[in-house]
Formats: structure tokens, sequence, C-alpha cells
């Protein structure tokens, strides 16, 4: 975890500092935004901590301006209240009270981390990729992951660099599928100042970022064939070239790969250079998907269930016999992210002390499950189809933005992470809904809503 502390190095903040180190955290400290901002460009960061009485909206702005994607946890003392309400609205994720507290500064590094990090399996189809995974770790061979979407290929990469003899610095990911072309080029290369338009200042490329450490080139199969040929070069020589610069810079780095897609098949169709396949498929792990791994889905369930428990601050429910069976019959087309979703949500809407089948919102007679197991999700999910008809899509939204904040007790933070949306996106739903009552009267029944949207 690599931590950037910005702000006037006071004694809480130094204490914060010294908190996260010996949480195993590589701390470096900026007394101003511009310094952060250009330590930021020419190394990168994981997190960034910072002192609320800096201009924290003018940072969050520069970040999204550079496309830097760093989440920031803004700090400070309990008098600094309404500092702290103006930052969380401008974008951080979340507030550090000062003076620190060692456990919630462990609790917000693991928030950024975990989640990435977890890796779980009994299965000996995947035992099979796991034992070849820990042979080739320590070396510096280039590694292409491939699998269907949600088998864990990101996971698999974290795994590979923790054990290999690089774990000590940067794990760097870059999706080659969410940008186009011009920016990924920027994304991976860096670029220098006057480049192109925005380029307001040099800023290193992921290359850069990860060098000494390891690099992950997501989704490669989806980069256009003249960064293609670019890339190439960079594993070939070890050098890459800025965006707008004229001067080769070394890099020392481990390439991984991952792809969905069957890459001989994007060769022999001349979407994917073979040069460039051979460099990077010098070892290649097949991750299968979960339906040919069954037992691995309840040691999966058993720990995405302690993860959101612990999240949500609910007790951890075992799984009933009953839902055992419906999970082990669920083809899980979307593989482990798909059993992440479902768990997720079975955790915060279960009763009793177990988690019975109807706590598996989504999986039902629609599976083909046979007669002998239990058919209570099924029917929920029909009850809860027949209670949306009707309805517009908005409305069903609203509901279920403020139903969740209802369980997470008016935390927007939590919340926004049950919901897979930013703080940001979830801040700007209740401003519209806020301003949606005053112009049109109540939107739900009686008076609820206002003070709903007061509470929140």
């Amino acid at each position: 975890m690599r931590l950037l502390v910005i702000g006037p190095l006071r004694a809480p903040l130094i204490e914060a500092t010294r908190m996260a180190m010996q949480r195993g955290a590589a701390a470096t400290t900026a007394e101003s935004i511009a310094q952060g901002l250009d330590f930021l460009r020419k190394r990168g960061a994981d997190l960034l901590i910072v002192d609320v009485a800096l201009d924290i909206a003018a940072l969050i702005r520069a970040l999204a301006d550079e496309r830097i994607a760093t989440p920031v946890i803004a700090c400070g003392t309990k008098l600094d209240k309404d500092a702290a309400t103006a930052a969380i609205a401008a974008g951080a994720r979340d507030f550090l009270p000062l003076p620190p507290d060692a456990e919630l500064i462990a609790a917000m590094l693991e928030a950024v981390t975990d989640s990435k990090s977890a890796f779980v399996w009994h299965d000996p189809a995947m035992e099979r990729v796991v034992s070849l995974a820990e042979k080739i770790a320590a070396s510096d061979a280039s590694i292409m992951i491939t699998g269907e979407s949600g088998t864990g290929k990101e996971v698999m990469a974290r795994f590979l660099h923790d054990r290999s003899k690089r774990k000590a610095k940067p794990f760097v990911s870059v999706n080659c599928a969410a940008l186009p072309e011009g920016l990924l080029e920027s994304e991976l290369f860096g670029h220098e100042r006057g480049a192109f338009t925005g380029a307001v200042a040099r800023r290193i490329g992921k290359f850069e970022e990860a060098d000494g450490g390891t690099l992950l080139l997501d989704e490669i199969s989806e980069m256009d064939a003249r960064l293609q040929a670019k890339l190439l070069r960079a594993l070939q020589e070890r050098v890459i070239d800025r965006v707008g610069g004229g001067k080769p810079v070394p890099v020392d780095i481990r390439v991984l790969a991952t792809s969905n897609r069957k890459l001989e098949d994007e060769v022999r169709a001349g979407r994917f250079r073979q040069d460039l396949y051979y460099r990077l498929n010098v070892v290649a792990l097949r991750l299968p998907p979960l339906r040919e791994r069954p037992a691995d889905v309840l040691a999966l369930s058993a720990h995405f269930i302690q993860r959101f428990a612990a999240a949500n601050g609910l007790p951890v429910r075992p799984l009933a016999e009953a839902a055992k069976r419906q999970l082990l019959a669920n083809p899980w087309r979307g593989n482990v992210r798909e059993l992440e979703n479902v768990l997720h949500r079975a955790v915060l809407v279960a009763t009793g002390p177990e988690i019975g089948p109807d706590a598996l919102i989504g999986l039902g007679e629609a599976y083909g499950l046979g007669d002998d197991v239990d058919r209570a999700a099924a029917r929920a999910g029909a009850v809860l189809t027949r209670d949306l008809v009707g309805r517009s899509v908005a409305d069903v939204e609203r509901g279920l933005i403020l139903d969740t904040l209802d369980h997470c007790g008016g935390n927007r933070t939590h919340a926004a992470r049950v919901l897979g949306i930013s703080i940001r996106t979830l801040r700007n739903k209740l401003n519209e809904y806020a301003a949606q009552h005053d112009a049109a009267g109540p939107l739900g029944s009686g008076g609820g809503m206002a003070t709903r949207l007061a509470t929140y």
C-alpha cells in the first residue's frame, strides 16, 4: 500500500502517518496540494490522506482532470465538521477524525485493498492452477491469465505479485478496455507537458509507476494495433517513450496480462500481434469457471458472508442446508463475481439464525433447479417482480437507494459501497430527490419522504 499524506505535518497527522506505516503502508508526505500532485505525477500512490484544511475540492478536480484515480480520505479534528462535510461532498471517500485511532486507520487501509486481494479456493481444478502459479511466481516471466469474466483474473495477478521477489514494490493495474486509444497511450507511457490539450504537466504512466514491481495489463485483447507495437518495444527493450517526449525512459517491471478471449483466435484473425502474444504468453494460466470448480462455491460463500457481515456490522449467519443446495445447483454464468453479489444481498436481507433460500435473491427455477431443491428464492423473486410492475425505473431506483440508506443507518459511505456506486453519485441522487420533493410535494406516502431526506 503506497500512502501519500498531504498537509502541514502537525502532531496528529504525524501520528496518523506513523500508525499507517506500522500497518505496512509505505508512506510519503507532502505539505501542499501542488506538492502532492507533483509527487503523484512522478510516482503514483494507492491512497491519499489529506488535511481537511486544504482545498480538497480543488485536489479532486485536479485528479479528475489528469485521470489520476486515487481515492482520497479527508482528515481533521471534530471541530472541522463543516469542512469534513464539504470534503465528502466534493468526492472524498471518507473522513478520518484526529487524533487518529489505529484500528480505524487499519480498517481504511484494508478497505482499499481487501476486496482485490482475497483469494479462496478448495476445488482440485483450481488447486492445479494455484500450484502452477506458486511455482512460477518467483520468476520474472510474463504470464497470460485467461478465463471467463468474473473468474478472478486480477486476484490471481495479485496472488502472483505477492509471492514474487517484487512484492515490496508497486502492483499497478490498467484496464486496456476502459480507455480509448489516445488516452490509453498516455495512461500506459505517460506524457510531457503540452503533449496534448489538458497535459498541464509531465506525468508518469503506469509503466514508470510500476517500476521495480508488477504491471497488470487487464483485457489486453482490446488494445489497438498501433499500441500493441509500442508495447512490444517496451517489453523487448525495457524502455518506454512518453507521449510528446524525445528521450527513452528505462523501466524495470514484470508484466502480467489478462484476457477473457482466446488470444490464439485473435492472432489468427489478425487483431492481435503474434510476436506480442508470444512475448506475453511465456506461461499461460487458465482460470476455470465456477461451474467447473463446485468445491469452491461454499468456500467462497463463507468468505463473502464473513466479509459483508463485518463491513455492515451484521452477525455472521451460516448458510442453511437448503440454501447450500441452491448455491451448488446454480450454473454461475457470472462466475465468482455473480456469487459475490448474491451473497452480498443475502447478508443484507437475511433474518433469523441462518441464511435461508429466501435470501438468495436471483436464484430459482430460471436456472432449472431440480424438484429436491427448495424453491423459496424463486417464489420470493416472483413476488418482488410483481411488486415492481407498474412502477417507473426512476421510482424503483429511488426506493432502493433510500431503503439501503435506512439499512446502513444513514451512513452514505456504507450505502454507496453496498449499492456499488460512488459517494458522489449517491449524493447527487439525494440532492435530486430533495429538489423533486421541494418542487412537487411529498414523493412517498404521507410526509415520510421529507423526513428521510432530511435525515440523510
